[in-house]
C-alpha cells in the first residue's frame, strides 16, 4: 500500500496573495509603454492560447491574475485538460491597458505549471506498458515559494504529489543514518505506547535492503541505483522473502526520458526531481484585439 500523505493543493487565499506579489514584482501598475500607447480605456478581448501539445496547469494563479487586474473571465479550461497547439485556454474581457500589464505574469505561471504537468504526464505515459506499472511521484525539489503550485500541477499531469514537506511522513535517509545507526534510529521513532511508526528508510544495496527489511520497514526508499542494480536489489528481497507487502520507491537521476528503463525493475514508485526542477515551459502567448465595449 502506498504511504498516505497530506492532500497538496492550491488555496484561494494563498494564490491570490503569490499572484499579486508576482505581479507588483512587474509593476503591472507602471507598464511605462502602455501608459505612452494608449492615452484612454482601450475595450478589448484577450485569448490565451497554446503554442504547443500538453497538459494544462496553472490556471488559478492565472486566474488570479485576471480578477486582480479587474478582467471579466469569459472562458476558462480547467486544469488538467488535454491542449493542442492552437488550444484557446483562457478568454478575457476588458480594458486592454490592464490586459497587458497582467500579460506577462499570466503566462508565466501557466508556461511553467503546464511545462511539469506535461512532462508528468510524459513519464506516466512511458511506464504506463510495464506488467506492473510504478506510480509517478513528485519531490522536493520544488521552487522555493512555489511548492503547492507545482505539485498540484505533477497531479494535473497524472502523478502523485508526495510530501509536502519535513513535517509530513517520516523519512530516514544517508544522512540520517551516517549519524545514527539503523537500529536506534528505528528506536528513536517509536510512539510513546511503543509502537512503531510507518516510516520509510532509504536505502542504497543489497545488504542495506535487507538489513532494513529485516529490521521491520515496510517502506523502502532505493536511491541513485542504476536499472539494473535497483532490480537486483528487489530482486534480493523476493529471494528472501522479503519483498511482498513492502512498498518500495526508486529515485534518483529518474526523468521522464529513462523512465521506461525503470518501470520493469518491480518498484512500487518513481520519484522525479527533474518533474519540478527541470521541466521545460508549454509555450502561450496572448492574442489581445479591441471590441466594441469589455
Amino acid at each position: 500500500m502506498a504511504p498516505r500523505h497530506r492532500r497538496v493543493g492550491s488555496k484561494s487565499r494563498s494564490v491570490a496573495r503569490a499572484a499579486r506579489a508576482a505581479l507588483e514584482e512587474d509593476r503591472f501598475r507602471s507598464d511605462r509603454t502602455t501608459s505612452l500607447v494608449l492615452l484612454g480605456p482601450a475595450p478589448a478581448e484577450a485569448r490565451v492560447i497554446a503554442q504547443a501539445s500538453g497538459r494544462l496547469s496553472g490556471m488559478a494563479p492565472a486566474l488570479a491574475c485576471a480578477r486582480i487586474g479587474r478582467l471579466r473571465i469569459v472562458r476558462a479550461l480547467r486544469d488538467g485538460s488535454r491542449l493542442r497547439r492552437g488550444s484557446v485556454a483562457l478568454v478575457l474581457r476588458g480594458d486592454a491597458r490592464r490586459m497587458l500589464g497582467v500579460e506577462r505574469t499570466l503566462l508565466n505561471y501557466l508556461m511553467h505549471l503546464s511545462g511539469i504537468a506535461t512532462a508528468t504526464t510524459r513519464a506516466v505515459e512511458r511506464v504506463r506498458s510495464a506488467p506492473h506499472p510504478p506510480q509517478i511521484w513528485a519531490t522536493r525539489k520544488t521552487t522555493p515559494g512555489m511548492r503547492d503550485l507545482e505539485k498540484e500541477a505533477v497531479v494535473h499531469g497524472g502523478g502523485h504529489p508526495h510530501r509536502r514537506d519535513l513535517s509530513d511522513a517520516v523519512l530516514v535517509k544517508s544522512n540520517h543514518l551516517a549519524l545514527v545507526p539503523l537500529r536506534p534510529t528505528l528506536a528513536g521513532v517509536r510512539s510513546p505506547r511503543g509502537r512503531t511508526l510507518r516510516i520509510e528508510v532509504e536505502v542504497r544495496n543489497v545488504r542495506e535492503a535487507i538489513a532494513v527489511a529485516r529490521a521491520g520497514v515496510s517502506r523502502m526508499l532505493i536511491d541513485n541505483a542504476t536499472p539494473a542494480r535497483a532490480r537486483a536489489i528487489v530482486g534480493a528481497l523476493q529471494r528472501a522473502g522479503l519483498r511482498s507487502g513492502r512498498w518500495i520507491e526508486l529515485s534518483g537521476g529518474l526523468t521522464p526520458q529513462n523512465v521506461r528503463a525503470y518501470a520493469g525493475v518491480g518498484a512500487d514508485a518513481l520519484s522525479l526531481g527533474a518533474l519540478t526542477h527541470s521541466a521545460p515551459a508549454l509555450p502561450f502567448r496572448m492574442q489581445v484585439r479591441p471590441t466594441q465595449r469589455a
